[in-house]
């Protein structure tokens, strides 16, 4: 997918979302401004740019040449948070965005049509944000599991309550060939696909936390060679460091969207 929730996959090989369903499939970000966006995580991640299908607001961010990413500088225009989003794959947008509302979960747009597939951008019950999307996935799509976040987390109050939820939402666990597994793993949930980490959820007292403003959602790993180095290049060109251990930190870009920088893929 090239832009965020209004971004969708190129022409590409057909790699579907009808055989490869339920794992994590792009990662989004909303916005304010473009040109700050992109010199910062260019400077922190080495990002390379090209313009979006969708305008002059939306960008794909590259690594070797692997779209990775989409950026979508609309923010203040569409009222939106500033946040980073992952999608996942599902081989109906209607029928998951149907699954979301009948288990107390929010439809905030869609799904609506984005040739050559539909897409949605949801909550679930406890307001965490993510999407999903209908349709051909990335041609060099296993090159976007190699180059991609190493993984994503879903910071939440329960985490087997919420792993039900996506399980019903997008049929991790199923008979369905091509399904996702989940694994209880280090006090963790973990979801695998083709053996793979490429989601975690873990349990905790979120409204308790030193930040009042911590509420559950996804938080996004992105995989780099020096953690360190991220750091200071975020604190550099306008961002925050929020937390940062030897292989960690989690960091906020000058827009206000956190994200964590990993030094290993945690496969």
């Amino acid at each position: 997918m090239n832009d965020h929730p209004t971004s969708a996959p190129g022409p590409t090989e057909v790699v579907s979302t009808h055989s490869v369903f339920g794992a994590p499939c792009w990662v989004s970000l909303t916005s304010r401004d473009l040109e700050a966006t992109q010199d910062f995580y260019g400077a922190v991640l080495g990002w390379e740019w090209r313009r979006g299908r969708l305008g002059e607001h939306f960008r794909t961010a590259l690594v070797n040449g692997v779209p990775v990413a989409g950026v979508a500088a609309v923010a203040s225009m569409w009222q939106m948070a500033v946040a980073w989003t992952p999608y996942f794959a599902v081989p109906s947008a209607d029928v998951a965005a149907s699954r979301v509302r009948e288990r107390g979960g929010t439809v905030a747009v869609g799904p609506i049509s984005l040739p050559p597939g539909r897409a949605a951008l949801l909550a679930d019950r406890e307001g965490a944000t993510f999407g999903i999307w209908e349709g051909p996935l990335l041609g060099n799509w296993e090159a976007w599991r190699q180059a991609s976040p190493a993984f994503i987390r879903l910071h939440t109050r329960d985490a087997f309550d919420s792993a039900i939820f996506y399980g019903e939402i997008l049929d991790w666990a199923s008979d369905r060939p091509g399904c996702c597994e989940v694994h209880y793993e280090s006090g963790e949930v973990v979801l695998r696909s083709r053996g793979d980490i490429v989601a975690r959820i873990e349990s905790g007292a979120l409204e308790a936390a030193p930040d009042p403003t911590i509420r559950p959602h996804w938080q996004v790993h992105f995989a780099v060679t020096d953690v360190a180095a991220c750091a200071r290049a975020a604190e550099q060109h306008g961002g925050s460091v929020l937390g940062k251990a030897v292989d960690e930190a989690v960091l906020r870009d000058p827009d206000g969207a956190q994200f964590t920088v990993t030094s290993h893929r945690d496969r």
